[in-house]
C-alpha cells in the first residue's frame, strides 16, 4: 500500500504520477476484468438492451462508446476552447488573459470555478453538503506552471451552442428514458476542466445529499451524470470509481481513508478510460473522485445528469445555498425540463437528418420549445438558476 499519497505530503508533481503508477495498473486490470462498456443497443420497444441495463445497476457504471460523431465531438472542443479562452484570469477578475471582457460575468450563478494548479478545492470542506469530507493530496506545480487554472464550467447550454446540442442528443436521452423512465428530468451541467500537469482533484465522493433516509430509497434514488469525453481519458486524468457503492448507502468516505491509512489510493476503485466520443454514465450514489492531473493528458468532459421525476417532486434543494429550503413544485421541474425540449430542437435543426428524440413530457407542445433567438432568452439564459439537485 502506498503512503506517498497522503494528502499532508509534500509532492512534486513528478513524485506524484510516479506514486500513483502501481495503483493505476491495479485500476486499469480491475477495469478491463469488469469490462462494463459497449456500443448503446437498443431493443425492439426503443428500450435501452437488458444486458447494459444489468451491467449498469450492478456495476453503478457503464461507459457507452463512440455515441458521439467525430464532427460533433469537434464542435464541442471548439466551443469549449472558446470558453477557456474567454474565462477570467484570475478569481474575481472581470478580464480574460487577454484583458478582454470574461464572459459569464452577466450571469445570476457563478460561471468558472478558478482554483490553484493541482488543488483540491472542495476536499476536507463543508461545501457542497459536506459531501467531500477527505482532502486529496496536492502536489506542487512546476515552477512554471500559472497560478491560477479554470476547473469548471457551467451554462454549456447557454454559452456552448454546440453543448446545447449534445444536450438533446437522441441516444443519451433514450438510455435516460431507460433509467430513469419516461418522464425524467434534468440535474444540472458542468464541464471539468483537467488540464496537463495542472488539473485539480476531485475528492472522493457521493453526489446524492438530500434522499439518504428516506424509506424509498433504492439504487437509483440520485440519478446518474454522464460524461461526454471529447479528448481521451487515461489512468492518470480520468474520473475514478469504486464499483457496487450505489447499492449500499452513505459511504463513511473519512473512515474509509483513514482505514487505508491515510491513502487517497482507496482499494477497489478503477479508472473509466475512453476515447474522444464515448460517454460515461454513472450513478450519483457510486463513490467516486479524480486525482490531481500530473499526467501530460488534457481531459475535458461534458457533465450533465438526470433524475427520476418521483425523486425530485416535492424535494428540496440541495448544492445551492442561495436556494436553501426552495421545494420543487411541477412548475419548477416544468421550467428547467424545457431546455431539454429545446435543445432537442437546436439539434434537429443542426443535425437534419436525425431522428430526434420523443421527450414524452412534451409531446404535442414542440412548436412551443422550437429554437430561436426567443426561445433562447426564454428558455436558455440562465436556465441554471432552475437546476433540481438533491
Amino acid at each position: 500500500m502506498s503512503t506517498v499519497l497522503e494528502p499532508n505530503s509534500t509532492l512534486t508533481r513528478a513524485q506524484h504520477a510516479q506514486g500513483m503508477a502501481a495503483y493505476q495498473a491495479a485500476g486499469l486490470n480491475l477495469a478491463n476484468e469488469i469490462n462494463s462498456r459497449g456500443p448503446a443497443r437498443f431493443d425492439a420497444s426503443g428500450k435501452l438492451h437488458q444486458d447494459i441495463l444489468d451491467a449498469y445497476w450492478k456495476h453503478g457504471y457503464y461507459i457507452f462508446e463512440n455515441v458521439v460523431s467525430p464532427e460533433e465531438v469537434e464542435e464541442l472542443r471548439r466551443d469549449a476552447a472558446n470558453m477557456l479562452e474567454r474565462a477570467p484570469v484570475a478569481p474575481g477578475a472581470e478580464v480574460d488573459a487577454k484583458g478582454r471582457p470574461a464572459i459569464g460575468k452577466d450571469g445570476l450563478r457563478e460561471t468558472f470555478t478558478i482554483i490553484k494548479p493541482l488543488s483540491d478545492p472542495s476536499g476536507g470542506s463543508g461545501i457542497f453538503g459536506g459531501r467531500h469530507p477527505s482532502k486529496m493530496a496536492e502536489p506542487t506545480p512546476d515552477s512554471d506552471a500559472p497560478a491560477y487554472v479554470v476547473y469548471r464550467m457551467r451554462r454549456m447550454c447557454m454559452h456552448m451552442p454546440a453543448g446545447l446540442r449534445v444536450y438533446g442528443h437522441p441516444t443519451l436521452l433514450g438510455i435516460a428514458a431507460s433509467v430513469n423512465g419516461e418522464d425524467f428530468v434534468p440535474f444540472n451541467d458542468v464541464i471539468f476542466v483537467k488540464q496537463p500537469g495542472l488539473g485539480g482533484s476531485v475528492s472522493w465522493h457521493q453526489d446524492g445529499v438530500t434522499h439518504w433516509n428516506s424509506p424509498a430509497w433504492d439504487e437509483g434514488t440520485h440519478g446518474f451524470n454522464y460524461q461526454v469525453q471529447i479528448y481521451p481519458t487515461t489512468v492518470g486524468n480520468a474520473l475514478w470509481v469504486i464499483p457496487g457503492t450505489h447499492k449500499k448507502g452513505k459511504a463513511d468516505i473519512k473512515g474509509m481513508v483513514q482505514a487505508n491509512d491515510g491513502s487517497e489510493q482507496l482499494p477497489g476503485a478503477l479508472p473509466l478510460i475512453c476515447k474522444p466520443g464515448d460517454v460515461t454514465i454513472v450513478n450519483r450514489q457510486t463513490l467516486h473522485g479524480s486525482f490531481a492531473n500530473t499526467s501530460p493528458d488534457l481531459r475535458i468532459s461534458i457533465t450533465f445528469g438526470f433524475h427520476r421525476r418521483r425523486s425530485v417532486l416535492g424535494s428540496h434543494t440541495a448544492l445551492s445555498v442561495r436556494e436553501e429550503g426552495v421545494h420543487y413544485d411541477e412548475a419548477r421541474i416544468e421550467r428547467r425540463a424545457q431546455v431539454i425540449q429545446v435543445a432537442i430542437d437546436a439539434r434537429r435543426q443542426h443535425f437534419p437528418n436525425e431522428k430526434p428524440f420523443n421527450y414524452k413530457p412534451f409531446a404535442g407542445r414542440e412548436g412551443e420549445f422550437r429554437f430561436n433567438d426567443a426561445t433562447f432568452e426564454r428558455v436558455i439564459r440562465d436556465y441554471n438558476k432552475f437546476d433540481l439537485a438533491i
